[in-house]
Protein backbone atom coordinates (compact mmCIF):
# COMPACT_ATOMS: atom_id res chain seq x y z
CA UNK A 1 0.00 0.00 0.00
CA UNK A 2 1.46 3.76 -1.09
CA UNK A 3 0.89 5.89 1.80
CA UNK A 4 -1.02 8.90 1.20
CA UNK A 5 0.35 12.38 1.46
CA UNK A 6 -0.50 14.98 4.41
CA UNK A 7 -2.50 17.17 2.09
CA UNK A 8 -4.28 13.93 0.75
CA UNK A 9 -5.12 13.51 3.99
CA UNK A 10 -6.63 16.66 4.55
CA UNK A 11 -3.79 17.84 6.93
CA UNK A 12 -1.45 20.67 4.62
CA UNK A 13 1.91 20.09 4.13
CA UNK A 14 4.22 20.87 6.91
CA UNK A 15 5.99 24.75 5.81
CA UNK A 16 8.51 26.23 7.61
CA UNK A 17 7.99 29.77 8.77
CA UNK A 18 10.20 32.39 6.56
CA UNK A 19 10.38 35.44 9.15
CA UNK A 20 13.01 37.70 7.55
CA UNK A 21 15.46 39.46 10.55
CA UNK A 22 15.86 43.07 10.44
CA UNK A 23 19.09 44.41 11.90
CA UNK A 24 18.74 47.72 11.04
CA UNK A 25 18.08 50.66 8.77
CA UNK A 26 19.65 53.31 7.21
CA UNK A 27 18.40 56.86 5.86
CA UNK A 28 19.38 57.55 2.22
CA UNK A 29 16.29 60.24 1.55
CA UNK A 30 13.62 61.61 3.24
CA UNK A 31 10.78 64.41 2.79
CA UNK A 32 7.64 65.09 4.37
CA UNK A 33 6.16 63.29 1.90
CA UNK A 34 8.26 59.91 1.46
CA UNK A 35 11.45 58.13 2.77
CA UNK A 36 13.76 56.02 1.24
CA UNK A 37 15.88 53.43 3.37
CA UNK A 38 18.26 50.72 3.03
CA UNK A 39 17.10 47.83 5.49
CA UNK A 40 19.62 45.28 6.80
CA UNK A 41 17.90 42.44 6.28
CA UNK A 42 18.76 38.41 6.70
CA UNK A 43 16.68 35.49 5.56
CA UNK A 44 17.54 32.53 7.96
CA UNK A 45 19.90 30.14 7.40
CA UNK A 46 19.66 31.46 3.28
CA UNK A 47 20.97 34.99 2.88
CA UNK A 48 21.65 38.56 4.70
CA UNK A 49 21.39 41.24 2.53
CA UNK A 50 20.32 45.27 1.53
CA UNK A 51 16.92 45.75 0.84
CA UNK A 52 15.18 49.28 -0.68
CA UNK A 53 12.38 50.33 1.52
CA UNK A 54 10.19 53.04 0.89
CA UNK A 55 8.10 54.85 4.10
CA UNK A 56 5.23 56.57 3.90
CA UNK A 57 4.73 59.10 6.56
CA UNK A 58 1.42 59.24 5.86
CA UNK A 59 -1.37 56.33 5.41
CA UNK A 60 -4.27 57.29 2.49
CA UNK A 61 -8.03 57.33 2.55
CA UNK A 62 -10.16 56.50 -0.26
CA UNK A 63 -13.88 57.08 -0.18
CA UNK A 64 -16.10 55.38 -2.45
CA UNK A 65 -19.30 57.92 -2.54
CA UNK A 66 -22.19 56.29 -3.64
CA UNK A 67 -25.91 56.97 -4.27
CA UNK A 68 -28.39 54.39 -5.23
CA UNK A 69 -30.09 56.79 -7.97
CA UNK A 70 -26.76 58.28 -9.36
CA UNK A 71 -24.16 55.45 -8.94
CA UNK A 72 -20.48 56.05 -7.78
CA UNK A 73 -18.82 59.92 -7.82
CA UNK A 74 -15.50 59.93 -9.22
CA UNK A 75 -12.69 62.31 -10.50
CA UNK A 76 -11.33 61.97 -14.22
CA UNK A 77 -8.40 63.15 -14.22
CA UNK A 78 -4.39 63.01 -15.56
CA UNK A 79 -1.25 61.55 -13.94
CA UNK A 80 1.62 62.46 -15.14
CA UNK A 81 4.25 59.68 -13.64
CA UNK A 82 2.46 57.15 -15.75
CA UNK A 83 0.76 59.59 -18.58
CA UNK A 84 -2.22 57.48 -18.12
CA UNK A 85 -5.82 59.53 -17.84
CA UNK A 86 -8.81 57.64 -15.51
CA UNK A 87 -11.58 57.71 -12.92
CA UNK A 88 -10.29 57.64 -9.28
CA UNK A 89 -12.16 57.92 -6.14
CA UNK A 90 -11.43 61.04 -3.95
CA UNK A 91 -8.57 60.25 -2.38
CA UNK A 92 -5.30 61.43 -0.29
CA UNK A 93 -2.94 60.85 2.58
CA UNK A 94 -4.25 61.42 6.08
CA UNK A 95 -3.00 64.22 7.97
CA UNK A 96 -1.22 63.99 11.52
CA UNK A 97 -3.84 64.28 14.07
CA UNK A 98 -6.65 63.49 11.91
CA UNK A 99 -8.69 60.07 12.12
CA UNK A 100 -9.06 58.05 8.50
CA UNK A 101 -12.61 58.88 8.21
CA UNK A 102 -11.63 62.35 8.98
CA UNK A 103 -9.17 62.60 6.45
CA UNK A 104 -11.95 60.39 3.85
CA UNK A 105 -14.55 63.23 4.87
CA UNK A 106 -11.89 66.48 3.92
CA UNK A 107 -10.66 64.61 0.80
CA UNK A 108 -14.11 63.99 -0.73
CA UNK A 109 -14.97 67.71 0.03
CA UNK A 110 -11.81 69.17 -1.69
CA UNK A 111 -11.42 67.03 -5.01
CA UNK A 112 -15.59 66.87 -5.42
CA UNK A 113 -17.62 69.65 -3.67
CA UNK A 114 -19.67 67.50 -2.53
CA UNK A 115 -19.52 67.04 1.78
CA UNK A 116 -20.24 62.99 3.09
CA UNK A 117 -22.06 62.32 6.00
CA UNK A 118 -22.16 58.62 7.70
CA UNK A 119 -18.91 56.89 6.22
CA UNK A 120 -18.02 52.96 7.03
CA UNK A 121 -14.47 51.44 6.30
CA UNK A 122 -14.22 49.03 3.76
CA UNK A 123 -11.29 47.39 3.59
CA UNK A 124 -7.27 48.35 4.49
CA UNK A 125 -4.28 47.13 2.74
CA UNK A 126 -0.40 47.46 1.74
CA UNK A 127 -0.50 47.72 -1.93
CA UNK A 128 3.08 47.03 -2.44
CA UNK A 129 4.23 45.50 0.83
CA UNK A 130 7.33 43.98 -1.17
CA UNK A 131 8.83 47.40 -1.03
CA UNK A 132 6.72 50.23 1.15
CA UNK A 133 4.89 50.61 3.98
CA UNK A 134 1.92 52.32 2.40
CA UNK A 135 -1.34 51.82 4.05
CA UNK A 136 -4.48 52.30 2.03
CA UNK A 137 -7.99 52.59 3.87
CA UNK A 138 -11.12 52.38 1.71
CA UNK A 139 -14.31 54.05 2.97
CA UNK A 140 -18.07 53.99 1.95
CA UNK A 141 -19.83 57.06 1.96
CA UNK A 142 -23.60 56.32 0.84
CA UNK A 143 -24.89 60.12 1.73
CA UNK A 144 -23.70 63.41 -0.21
CA UNK A 145 -24.73 67.05 -0.20
CA UNK A 146 -23.23 69.11 -3.05
CA UNK A 147 -21.86 72.30 -1.46
CA UNK A 148 -20.02 74.04 -4.07
CA UNK A 149 -17.29 73.34 -6.89
CA UNK A 150 -13.98 71.48 -5.48
CA UNK A 151 -11.47 73.67 -3.29
CA UNK A 152 -8.75 71.89 -5.23
CA UNK A 153 -9.25 72.00 -8.98
CA UNK A 154 -5.65 70.80 -10.18
CA UNK A 155 -6.99 67.29 -9.13
CA UNK A 156 -9.41 66.57 -11.59
CA UNK A 157 -10.78 67.66 -14.97
CA UNK A 158 -14.07 66.90 -14.08
CA UNK A 159 -16.27 65.43 -11.52
CA UNK A 160 -19.30 62.89 -12.29
CA UNK A 161 -21.32 60.53 -11.12
CA UNK A 162 -20.73 57.26 -13.04
CA UNK A 163 -23.77 54.15 -12.46
CA UNK A 164 -22.72 51.99 -10.83
CA UNK A 165 -24.13 49.75 -13.37
CA UNK A 166 -20.93 51.08 -16.03
CA UNK A 167 -18.24 50.41 -13.38
CA UNK A 168 -17.18 47.23 -14.71
CA UNK A 169 -17.22 48.25 -18.22
CA UNK A 170 -15.06 51.08 -17.50
CA UNK A 171 -12.73 48.89 -15.13
CA UNK A 172 -12.86 46.35 -18.17
CA UNK A 173 -11.66 48.75 -20.81
CA UNK A 174 -9.18 50.25 -18.89
CA UNK A 175 -10.67 53.59 -17.59
CA UNK A 176 -9.51 52.97 -14.28
CA UNK A 177 -5.89 52.55 -14.50
CA UNK A 178 -5.20 53.75 -10.37
CA UNK A 179 -4.57 50.80 -8.09
CA UNK A 180 -6.62 52.45 -5.06
CA UNK A 181 -9.58 52.89 -6.97
CA UNK A 182 -9.32 49.97 -9.07
CA UNK A 183 -9.24 47.41 -5.71
CA UNK A 184 -11.57 49.89 -3.91
CA UNK A 185 -14.30 49.69 -6.69
CA UNK A 186 -13.49 46.22 -7.52
CA UNK A 187 -13.42 45.10 -3.91
CA UNK A 188 -17.16 47.37 -3.39
CA UNK A 189 -18.55 45.13 -6.32
CA UNK A 190 -17.51 41.72 -5.44
CA UNK A 191 -18.34 42.09 -1.99
CA UNK A 192 -22.20 43.92 -2.71
CA UNK A 193 -21.56 47.12 -1.09
CA UNK A 194 -23.25 48.88 -4.32
CA UNK A 195 -26.11 46.98 -4.09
Amino acid sequence: MVPRSAASRGRPPTVRAVRWIVHGEREIYDSPWVRLTLADVEIPGINRFEHHVVRMPHQAAGVIVHDPERGVLLLWRHRFITDTWGWEIPAGRVEAGESVEEGGRREALEETGWRVGSITPVVTYHPMNGICDQAFHILLATDAVHVGDPTDPSESERVEWVATADLKDAITRGDVPDGFTLIALTYALLFGALD
